[in-house]
């Protein structure tokens, strides 16, 4: 253990991002060692070895930047509304200074902030890209979680509409448990902390002392409106497609980005995923209408010109058999840039 000991927790994390093994980014990682998730990776003669394998080269290659401002941390990389075993439900943290700014709520948000090491009360703001579930479905449970730990500063939300209406429901679903706790444990009133804002159009939506949050309407039929978010940092910029198909929209926002993270679909493999669904030909149609395979993801990020395109949102995101290499191929004839294969809890 003491050749893990001299590695900081920073370089550590984004190695066990690498590997998918979330396991290890738990608080107390040492005894996290010992889960069953971790044994095949660590089994390996050299654990070095096994962190140094072909498919987590390029996430080791340019090793974490600790005097950098900004963070971005891959929380959840599959794309789809079911829990998936390899992957967790999407969602981001754009980490500057001590602040955290969540861009969309899958399943699992907040644990997989714990797993990352950040506090659910440096939350700042919450963005949403759009209404399906894998994206919003612990928007609420993340507020609540948060201010059943340590949160005591108002959070802005942000999203299509009807985030307010939303938010108004979600605080009645929970006003019992939220009243005891109040009463029982001291709290402050949760619903002053939240302040949701809901977007219609493009254009510059948040701007605070570490960052200028600007949006972009995307192409996610039928859900509308969708958004695209560009994180602008002291530091550098980093783009958010969300769930769109190619749009020029999306160009537009992410041109000379120093980072964009993009949805992909991997079409060889569509039929294996819809083959057990009732609706396969609905789906079918639904996918190829509405996101972005490999081919076009790469186009996009070539013609936007920007500096690392990072992989995310994998559909589909529950089968074992699509490696990091295969996801490369298919992408990395068409952007000539870096090209970061998402990992559950990698921080770049």
């Amino acid at each position: 253990m003491a050749a893990i000991d001299t590695l900081s927790r920073r370089r550590f994390l984004a190695a066990a991002g690498a590997l998918g093994l979330g396991a290890l980014a738990a608080p107390n990682w040492r005894s996290a060692l010992a889960a069953p998730s971790c044994h095949s990776a660590l089994a390996a003669p050299n654990w070095r070895s096994a962190l140094a394998a072909p498919k987590q080269r390029a996430a080791l290659a340019a090793p974490v930047d600790t005097t950098a401002r900004s963070r971005l941390i891959l929380l959840g990389t599959a794309g789809g509304p079911t829990p998936k075993a390899l992957r967790a439900a999407p969602a981001q943290a754009v980490v500057v200074d001590d602040a955290v700014y969540i861009v969309d709520c899958g399943n699992g948000v907040a644990r997989q902030m714990a797993l990352a090491g950040l506090a659910l009360g440096a939350i700042r703001e919450v963005f949403l890209t759009h209404h399906h579930s894998d994206h919003n479905a612990d928007y609420g449970n993340l507020l609540l979680l948060a201010w059943a730990a340590d949160l005591r500063r108002p959070v802005g939300t942000w999203g299509p509409p009807p985030l307010v209406r939303m938010t108004r429901r979600f605080l009645q679903l929970n006003a019992e448990d939220i009243r005891i706790r109040i009463a029982d444990e001291g709290r402050p009133p949760l619903a002053p902390l939240i302040r949701p804002h809901e977007l219609r159009r493009g254009g510059v939506v948040m701007r605070d002392e570490r960052v200028k949050v600007t949006a972009a309407l995307v192409d996610h039929p039928p859900m509308a409106p969708a958004f695209a978010y560009r994180f602008d940092c002291p530091d550098r910029s980093i783009v958010f497609s969300g769930d769109t198909r190619p749009s020029p929209a999306l160009v537009e926002l992410a041109r000379g980005a120093d980072m964009l993270v993009h949805e992909v679909m991997y079409l060889p493999a569509l039929e294996r995923l819809i083959a057990s669904e009732a609706q396969a030909g609905r789906l079918r149609q639904h996918l190829l209408d509405s996101h972005t395979t490999t081919e076009q993801v790469g186009r996009l990020a070539t013609e936007a010109g920007v500096k690392t395109l990072v992989l995310s949102h994998f559909v589909p995101g529950g089968d074992a058999s699509l490696t990091d290499e295969v996801w490369r191929a298919a992408v990395a004839p068409y952007f000539a840039g870096r090209l970061v294969i998402g990992r559950d809890l990698m921080e770049l």
